[in-house]
């Protein structure tokens, strides 16, 4: 798949911009704060209805305009595709060839995206709560099931969250709680299932990818730490059984802190490196060539899935890289992958692929082809 052309309506510092793309590799240049992330940005909503940058969509909006509009023609080995996101105080509207989707579960996944930016080595050294967001945002694109029972899962959690505050200050249960908890247990169980199957697919596209980079001297390997044990025999009534017998034990300590304690909102994503855990034991070289082994692991993960590549988006992560994981990178995707790299400059990056690439010059909201 690739995006034909792009346009935005008071888009961050976008007032008005059309641009059309080469179908291979792009390249976006500009100094700071001109606008080449905003761009990356705008592409990612496109696909997922979301920014990576932020979770206030207000900030997506011009400064004093009422919305944000997002257009994009996409080009799939099914035909084209419209694609449109629209951003305004009163929400978020998105539509397919110009008709509006009741639920994001039935857009996210028309355009599919994978992002390396320099945060994305956070998947690697950052928080649970990083690594449970890369799970959900690269599964939600192609598994719509899946982020309809996370969407329910969360918003059952919220509510029993809010009757354990009560609870902690009336200590008074009405019987509202274990109606609650089996809610909650029927949705997590599925999700649990759902993230340990991801993983283990993740694991064995990113195994010989990152034994590749390390020239055959480190092997990789994923490891899910859910709030119960799940292995590949593991079904979903025993997830559910474990994870009711766990809630019962632990009923009155939730009560007492007044927050739910255990389920997929504590998950965890461990990266070993011959055994060792990157995060705490890794050099910073490994915990790069881990980000990269992973985030090049989606491209072939999303292709076996659904038959062609997901647009690529190197936000200024190329500067980061030293030249053999630039090399292996964008070896790997040439000719294969439409791509989008933002970066100052090129001129410390000798490659081929970045030669023969399409260049636009980005400076105060205006973006220009070049070549």
């Amino acid at each position: 798949m690739h995006i034909n052309d792009l346009t935005l309506t008071n888009y961050r510092n976008y007032t008005k911009e059309q641009v059309t793309f080469d179908n291979n590799v792009n390249v976006i240049l500009g100094e700071n704060a001109q606008g080449k992330t905003n761009i990356m940005e705008s592409i990612y909503v496109l696909g997922l209805a979301k920014s990576h940058r932020t979770t206030r969509d207000r900030e997506l909006i011009y400064w004093d305009a009422e919305y944000a509009k997002i257009e994009g023609r996409v080009q799939k080995r099914t035909g084209p595709l419209s694609l449109e996101v629209i951003i305004s105080n009163k929400g978020k509207k998105v539509k397919l060839n110009r008709l509006e989707q009741r639920k994001l579960s039935e857009y996210i996944g028309a355009l599919n995206i994978v992002m390396f930016a320099p945060e994305d080595l956070n998947l690697v050294k950052g928080s649970p709560q990083v690594r449970r967001r890369f799970i959900d945002m690269e599964m939600g694109q192609i598994n719509p099931v899946y982020l309809y029972h996370l969407a329910l899962y969360y918003k059952i959690l919220q509510q029993r969250n809010h009757l354990l505050k009560n609870l902690q200050r009336k200590k008074t249960d009405d019987g509202l709680l274990d109606i609650l908890t089996y809610q909650l247990i029927e949705n997590a169980a599925k999700v649990i299932l759902k993230r340990y199957e991801f993983l283990g697919l993740l694991e064995k596209w990113a195994k010989p990818i990152h034994e590749d980079i390390s020239r055959g001297l480190e092997n990789l390997s994923l490891q899910y730490k859910p709030s119960i044990k799940v292995s590949e025999t593991t079904e979903l009534s025993k997830i559910e059984e474990e994870l009711e017998e766990n809630f019962a034990k632990i009923k009155d300590k939730e009560i007492e802190r007044g927050t739910s304690l255990i389920g997929p909102h504590r998950d965890d994503l461990l990266f070993l490196v011959n055994g060792r855990d990157v995060q705490t034991f890794g050099s910073q070289g490994q915990q790069r060539t881990t980000a990269l082994s992973v985030k090049m692991a989606e491209l072939q993960l999303i292709y076996n899935k659904i038959g062609e590549y997901p647009i690529l988006l190197l936000d200024d992560v190329l500067s980061e890289l030293d030249d053999y994981r630039q090399s292996h990178l964008l070896n790997t995707i040439q000719g294969k992958v439409q791509t989008f790299v933002t970066t100052t400059s090129v001129d410390g990056i000798d490659h081929h692929t970045l030669k023969e690439a399409s260049t636009y010059i980005v400076e105060k909201g205006n973006i220009k082809k070049l070549k």
